[in-house]
């Protein structure tokens, strides 16, 4: 059995128990609120019910039961950004899902951020230990994973209080009218499909993306988009709410084509990469900083679009 243990803030009072215990430890919130009902989440040595709010100076403490499954070190090539004993920055690949799941128990991110560092976060769970934010399976870029306890929590405040710096870089259907703009729309699980988010929802998350135009094609956009929130699929949700959902991405747009001088070009993939992050270090108090140029794949397809050349771009991997 393992036991997390912390005391609520001020900042962090009147919030229900559910919520941030989840935010705190890393377990999802459908965990935490199985964890609640078995009497493993406890305030003050007492058990509360999910919807109980915190109070400043509580002492919320998480039983997590021991798992069978445990997270399998394995020698997968990744690129390291930086690494310390606190933390770990990587460049993820597309293709490769962060931690392992149903139908995904070996070969993601983490897998192989065990076989590099000895020491892992506690907090997370025994498959993702140390894990504040994610990238969809499909989009590439910059992840930063912690690989201590106070380094988790310390990352996690600031994804909170949004002074994390994220950049994307990703390629939309259509033209936006402006040169820049935001979209402000609440996210939330879709009422008709729980495997997708969704704008058009009764109740949801509040969701800030800020973007501005780098390039214009004639069916395509390439933008930068800022994020001042996080929540599950925000760009790829937002964009397809507004009419320009990303190329390449199935779920949200169907756009995974489009023809250039009577050639049909397939974007295998969501054109979506997570190209800069910044943050405070949380031990040596540093600000910190990571790029990384786009993937040869998303640099294929702007050929292809700047040129209208003869051949679909994504011939050469084939």
């Amino acid at each position: 059995m393992e036991k997390v243990e912390f005391h609520v803030t001020g900042e962090n009072a009147g919030r229900r128990i559910d919520l941030h215990a989840s935010e705190m430890s890393g377990i999802t919130r459908s965990q935490i609120q199985h964890l609640i009902e078995k009497g493993l989440v406890t305030v003050n040595h007492f058990s509360v019910k999910q919807n109980y709010r915190t109070k400043p100076g509580d002492l919320i403490s998480i039983t997590i039961p021991e798992e069978s499954e445990k997270l399998a070190p394995e020698n997968i090539p990744i690129e390291i950004l930086y690494m310390d004993d606190f933390l770990i920055v990587v460049n993820k690949p597309s293709g490769m899902v962060v931690y392992p799941s149903a139908g995904h128990k070996g070969g993601t991110l983490m897998n192989a951020v065990a076989y590099l560092s000895k020491k892992l976060s506690s907090i997370g769970g025994p498959l993702r230990p140390g894990v504040v934010h994610r990238l969809d399976k499909d989009t590439s870029g910059i992840m930063v994973i912690a690989l201590d306890d106070s380094a988790y929590y310390k990352l996690v405040q600031q994804f909170r209080e949004r002074t994390i710096k994220r950049k994307y870089i990703c390629l939309i259907f259509g033209n936006l009218k402006n040169e820049s703009g935001e979209i402000s729309l609440r996210i939330g699980r879709s009422e008709s499909d729980r495997k997708k988010m969704s704008t058009r929802i009764k109740r949801g998350k509040e969701a800030v993306t800020r973007w501005h135009v780098i390039e214009r094609f004639r069916t395509a956009t390439l933008i930068e988009a800022k994020l001042s929130t996080g929540r599950t699929h925000q760009i790829r949700v937002h964009f397809a709410s507004i009419g320009h959902p990303v190329f390449g991405d199935a779920m949200y747009g169907r756009k995974t084509s489009i023809e250039i001088n009577k050639v049909k070009v397939n974007f295998p993939r969501q054109m979506l990469h997570a190209a800069q992050l910044g943050f405070i270090h949380p031990s040596t108090g540093e600000y910190m900083e990571f790029s990384s140029s786009l993937p040869e794949d998303m640099e294929n397809a702007l050929i292809t679009l700047r040129a209208g050349v003869s051949k679909p771009w994504y011939s050469n991997y084939s």
